[in-house]
């Protein structure tokens, strides 16, 4: 029986993961439908070699249609008002097919934090769009701190990763009057107001930013306040067709995962807007939405193992040698077992942590961390059990191979991740 099916375990067995309600089943269901049609290894790497990095049709259907991209926000901004429960089965779906979208920069890095920290203004104007899909975000962090940033690899309010009051980072500026209002505000003239009238600028760079040469608003963490008085910030720099933003260079990077474009940012005295009033928690913020994310990024990390693992065993049970399919050789299943056992350690774990009503500190790491590491085992696998085959850069076992990687290099390593979890539980020491 496929993992993934909810049916009720039989009579003395326990369920790794509590059975799925009927409009879970429903959103994989359709969702699965969908990526079946729109989205396998030939569609992916034409929707990779757009402008966009995506496919727009498709992330249309996704966003209005089947709601994806409000799917964890309020309904009173035109969301569907479900839980991380619901958004993870829909990353867990979207993993699965490598699928390119702007669903983790929009709807997981980005969105909670607008959701926290924005004014009522800033709310109004900016989720109803989120929602529709007729907006893409992307949080832009400097250098490549996002992990840290997130507080997933370790605490973001202990080093200087914004900047610090020295050089380097992004650093950000109060400005009043004209020059301040110059860009206007990147709510679309609403939440204009927000830190009392005044206006900011930016200069600086921040990298590894995914999505961020296509993202219409950019969510930027930026440094302010000078050695003393030093703070980090989350500012908009709204950058549409129809409202460029004035010095802002976009520059999308080559990456090893083509499924998940990234890019450079440079603010050069670009104006932007302050998230929320002061003072705020940013930094709590940033750490809580990391906690979030890390349980979505570990869903579409189990999704992509799973798929490479039932592309094996359905290539394994196909090829022959010695006159027998390659998967009745008694090593051959031991390692696809020991792999099927792992990918399900990962997903029960993802689960529990989906389940919960705020993951705790330590439970979303932990999930991603497993679930890392039963994708970079199973793709490894997957290219030596396809033979000479796996080792060509045109067959689909290397796309799972670079998202592994990829996603390691993004937001881990492992070792870090779980690190952190056992220096917050106080595993080797005081809790954090």
């Amino acid at each position: 029986m496929d993992a993934d099916d909810s049916a009720e375990p039989a009579a003395g067995t326990t369920s790794p993961a509590a059975p799925l309600t009927e409009e879970q089943r429903e959103i994989r269901r359709t969702l699965r439908d969908l990526l079946a049609e729109r989205a396998g290894p030939r569609e992916n790497r034409a929707a990779t070699a757009t402008p966009q990095g995506y496919d727009p049709g498709l992330w249309a259907r996704m966003a209005r249609t089947l709601g994806l991209a409000g799917l964890a926000l309020p309904e009173e901004y035109g969301g569907v008002g479900c839980g991380p429960a619901e958004l993870a089965l829909a990353c867990e779906e979207t993993g699965r097919a490598l699928a390119p979208s702007p669903l983790l920069a929009t709807s997981v890095l980005t969105a909670p934090l607008l959701t926290a920290l924005g004014t009522p203004a800033q709310r109004a104007a900016l989720l109803p769009r989120l929602a529709d899909g007729s907006l893409t975000c992307a949080l832009a962090v400097p250098g490549a701190a996002l992990a840290l940033a997130l507080g997933l690899t370790g605490d973001n309010t202990a080093e200087s990763w914004s900047g610090g009051g020295r050089a380097g980072g992004v650093q950000a500026r109060p400005v009043t009057g004209a020059d301040g209002d110059a860009g206007g505000g990147a709510g679309g003239g609403a939440g204009g107001g927000a830190g009392g009238g005044r206006g900011w600028r930016l200069y600086g760079e921040a990298a590894q930013v995914v999505d961020g040469h296509s993202a219409g608003l950019l969510l930027v963490a930026a440094h302010t306040g000078g050695f003393a008085r030093s703070r980090t910030l989350l500012l908009l720099v709204r950058d549409e067709p129809d409202a460029p933003a004035p010095g802002l260079v976009r520059t999308r990077m080559p990456t090893l995962d083509l499924t998940r474009t990234q890019a450079t940012v440079q603010f050069r005295d670009t104006p932007a807007e302050l998230l929320g009033e002061e003072p705020a928690d940013v930094l709590g913020a940033l750490a809580a939405t990391g906690r979030t994310a890390a349980v979505m990024i570990a869903a579409e990390a189990v999704g992509a193992a799973r798929e490479a693992l039932d592309r094996t065993v359905a290539h394994v049970g196909a090829r022959e040698q010695f006159g027998r399919p390659v998967g009745s050789f008694q090593a051959v299943k031991h390692r696809l077992a020991d792999l099927y056992v792992q990918i399900e350690a990962a997903r029960s774990l993802t689960h529990c942590a989906a389940r919960e009503p705020g993951p705790g500190p330590e439970s979303g790491p932990l999930a991603l961390a497993h679930a890392l590491e039963a994708l970079r085992a199973t793709a490894g696998e997957s290219l030596q059990l396809h033979g000479g085959i796996g080792f060509t850069w045109e067959h689909e076992a290397h796309l799972y191979f670079k998202r592994a990687a990829s996603d390691e290099l993004l937001f881990g390593p492992v070792r870090r991740l779980r690190a952190r979890a056992a220096e917050r539980t106080g595993l080797f020491g005081e809790a954090a």
